[in-house]
């Protein structure tokens, strides 16, 4: 894991390479200020504040230098407005000259993150130190690096091949946040799984011993705090089972786990801020392979909530697993539950890679995350839960079926499933995230990514530290 903490540091007055912030609208009066040198270099450059992440490096006397970059906003300043001078600035330290960092800090370090466990060659810029950041705001800084902590966990766990990260992989993962918080660990695995999740259990009874299914439970905090359950899918990999995927849909499947990934980030940011809560998290790990025993189409199995599911379709694997978990997590009497999952492909269609599919059956908690996406730059959209579609669960001879025969509305669909096994009057929350970047961005590369993880952080916090500060530790 990339050292966070040695990339933001507290100014106490040491050398650091200033860096102008210029947007559009006011490039043009910090240019009158500047050295006639500087315009020119500038002016040679074309620099003229709206090019969105370009920046020019200004001499200074020997190996000093300051820094002009352009972003949108210079006075609201995003989350990744500086990733690209994070990426791109030689060794040595920076501090902005007209104000703090603020949101813009968390780019910085995780534009510096790389996931090369599997190059030879560890880094592509080897010559390359540190850029550290220097802020006036100390208090801050432990927060935003275990953000970034958080976030690279994500990443750095659905990059991972599958081959690495199958079941037990992903308890070890759980239980080393464990150790660093203090939490305690519960794994159900085998015929207590059989017995007691059996959903769970048949979606992973194909996979090999090396990747058995389990259960995987984290518990942290006082247990007078309030209760909330946070739930993540852990499918290591989907191979669609016996309604198998196609080569080109298989491809990326190591990130079908990418709910876990949210979960336990979330656990570690919950449990890193001692938010006054009683955390369960609750992973279910399986893969979704193909051997003789795998689950069939037409295949009835009996959830741990007692309700029989016809099997209409072994690919839509996830909501079984989940269905367990949820019911499990309802046990507990939480005041809410959260979950994610890589769930649908019909939420990437409806909003593309980079905006989660919220839905909740509380329109206070769906407001909450939903202001607290927009206000941390993690956006997250309310799809609606629509009891009309709930007939196309309909099974002819079990209680319902897993997914419905057409492909409408397969996003809500698959949310009124989970549905079924939510407490009715527990506020509940589901999100439908990508986990997943197409396309590199400053501070953002190609490959895993934390989408939604941030919004749903910034909501509880904002809950419980406002509703019982007191106990903050």
């Amino acid at each position: 894991m990339t050292d966070f903490a040695s990339l933001l540091v507290a100014d106490r007055g040491q050398k650091a390479h200033p860096i102008h912030l210029v947007d559009k609208n006011s490039f043009e009066d910090w240019a009158k200020t500047r050295p006639a040198e500087d315009r020119a270099l500038l002016k040679a450059h074309r620099f003229d504040g709206k090019s969105g992440f370009a920046f020019v490096i200004l001499p200074r006397k020997g190996d000093e230098f300051e820094v002009v970059s352009a972003v949108a906003d210079a006075r609201e300043l995003s989350p990744w407005c500086l990733g690209k001078l994070s990426e791109s600035l030689p060794e040595g330290a920076y501090k902005l000259a007209a104000r703090e960092p603020g949101p813009a800090a968390l780019g910085w370090l995780l534009a510096q993150h790389r996931f090369d466990a599997y190059r030879a060659k560890k880094s592509e810029e080897p010559d390359r130190g540190p850029r550290v950041l220097v802020t006036g705001e100390p208090a801050k800084i432990d927060a935003v690096v275990r953000e970034a902590e958080a976030v690279a966990l994500v990443r750095d766990l659905v990059n991972t091949p599958a081959g690495d990260l199958g079941p037990a992989e992903l308890e070890q993962a759980v239980r080393a946040q464990a150790e660093r918080v203090g939490a305690e660990v519960r794994v159900t695995s085998g015929k207590e799984l059989e017995e007691g999740y059996p959903l769970i259990a048949a979606v992973g009874r194909a996979a090999s011993k090396e990747h058995a299914p389990r259960l995987i439970e984290l518990e942290w905090g006082d247990p007078k705090n309030p209760r909330i359950a946070v739930v993540g899918k852990g499918v290591c990999f989907d191979s669609g089972g016996l309604d198998i995927k196609p080569a080109s849909g298989m491809r990326l499947m190591k990130k079908d786990m990418g709910g876990a990934a949210h979960a336990l980030a979330l656990a570690a940011l919950i449990a890193g801020d001692r938010l006054p809560v009683r955390l369960h998290l609750l992973i279910p790990a399986v893969e979704n392979a193909i051997s003789g025993n795998a689950l069939r189409p037409g295949d009835i199995v009996k959830s741990r909530q007692g309700l029989h599911v016809e099997i209409d379709n072994t690919d839509a694997e996830g909501r079984l697993i989940l269905a367990d978990a949820l019911t499990k997590a309802g046990e507990g009497e939480p005041e809410l539950i959260v979950d994610f999952a890589t769930l649908t492909g019909a939420a990437r269609v409806a909003l593309g890679p980079d905006l989660p599919a919220l839905f909740s059956n509380d329109d206070r908690l769906a407001d909450e995350l939903t202001r607290s996406g927009k206000d941390s730059t993690d956006p997250v959209w309310r799809m609606p839960i629509w009891d009309a579609y709930d007939e196309m669960l309909k099974s002819d001879i079990a209680d319902l079926a897993n997914a419905a025969g057409s492909p409408m509305a397969g996003a809500v669909v698959a949310a009124m499933f989970l549905k079924r096994f939510v407490p009715k009057d527990t506020p509940w929350a589901h999100f439908d995230t990508y986990a997943w970047r197409d396309k590199g961005k400053p501070g953002r590369p190609k490959g895993g990514e934390a989408l939604g993880l941030r919004a749903v952080f910034a909501a509880l916090s904002d809950r419980y530290e406002k509703s019982q500060p007191s106990t903050r530790g």
